[in-house]
């Protein structure tokens, strides 16, 4: 983590008591709010004072099997929904995004509205119903800046809300080239000589990133596991592009941040494999699993490379 990165204190309240039903979540001295309920709720959730309130919404859902959205803005959310409610039948959920205060305006959403589109866009994880990119508002210099803030914010909550459409785990090229940070953190390679695949990896501020030109394999063959997390990632990365087609296998086109080692394991072998063990300190075949478990043997103050 960087040095100079704070810690925020989200709030979550589940307004029923129940995580999967509505919820609203606040990040303190933020001036925004955001509402989410399931469909089958939309009614109560219409009747609250935020579905009044000018802002951006979200529709999520499945079409077809795959992973929709909408984006859209409205000065009063609420209007807008119910005729979403009758036109649209694929979404199961939305999110209402506004200010505590309904202290957004006009050129306010519309210039959220365009960003969160093209966000959504060039990340890709989930096809848009949304048209053409809509065209940014204009404001001020002040006003666009603390519309990015805004914007900064709800990247990091919509996560805790289970929402990751615009959460993008590729990693700048840069992470290429030998930096202090990157000279001293933990690489790790796999080798899969059946398969023709290999694969390296540095551990950096908690993510496993696997590097661009690592291989991995064309389809997923995990047989009935195909509809797991690590299948459907699969699945995502072959959609999105960082996983392309070359030869008899594929290539990452960019390096890729994964939760876990096995996550990366995985989709490299296009089946579910447990990391600890598959990925070797590179140099000296170590597994992650005894090197993890010799950094946790280390004493506090103790060096470990």
């Amino acid at each position: 983590m960087s040095a100079n990165a704070l810690g925020r204190s989200l709030q979550l309240y589940f307004v029923d008591g129940k995580p999967e039903g509505m919820q609203t979540a606040e990040v303190f001295n933020w001036t925004g709010h955001l509402l989410m309920t399931p469909r089958l709720q939309i009614a109560q959730a219409l009747r609250r004072k935020e579905a009044q309130y000018t802002g951006v919404y979200l529709l999520l859902g499945d079409k077809d099997g795959v992973s929709f959205a909408y984006i859209g803005e409205s000065e009063n959310i609420g209007d807008r929904i119910r005729n979403h409610d009758q036109r649209k039948d694929w979404w199961t959920k939305v999110i209402f995004i506004t200010t505590t205060a309904n202290n957004l305006h006009r050129a306010h959403i519309k210039y959220l509205e365009s960003r969160l589109i093209e966000l959504a866009r060039q990340i890709g994880r989930v096809s848009l119903e949304n048209g053409n990119n809509p065209q940014r508002s204009s404001l001020s210099e002040a006003d666009e800046a603390n519309m990015e803030s805004f914007l900064d914010y709800l990247q990091m909550v919509l996560p805790a809300l289970r929402v990751d459409i615009f959460i993008d785990d590729s990693k700048p090229a840069s992470l290429q080239s030998p930096d202090a940070e990157r000279a001293q953190a933990p690489r790790f390679e796999l080798d899969n000589r059946k398969r023709g695949l290999h694969a390296t990896a540095t551990l950096i501020d908690g993510e496993f990133i696997v590097d661009t030109g690592s291989s991995a394999r064309l389809n997923w063959d995990g047989k009935g596991s195909a509809d797991t997390s690590y299948g459907r990632l699969h699945q995502e990365l072959r959609h999105t592009g960082v996983l392309r087609e070359d030869g008899a296998n594929c290539v990452f086109t960019k390096n890729y941040a994964f939760r876990s080692p096995s996550a990366a394991a995985a989709v490299v072998n296009g089946r579910p494999t447990n990391g600890t063990t598959a990925w070797k300190r590179e140099g000296s075949g170590e597994t992650y699993k005894a090197w993890e478990a010799s950094i946790l043997d280390a004493r506090p103050n103790e060096p470990h490379s």
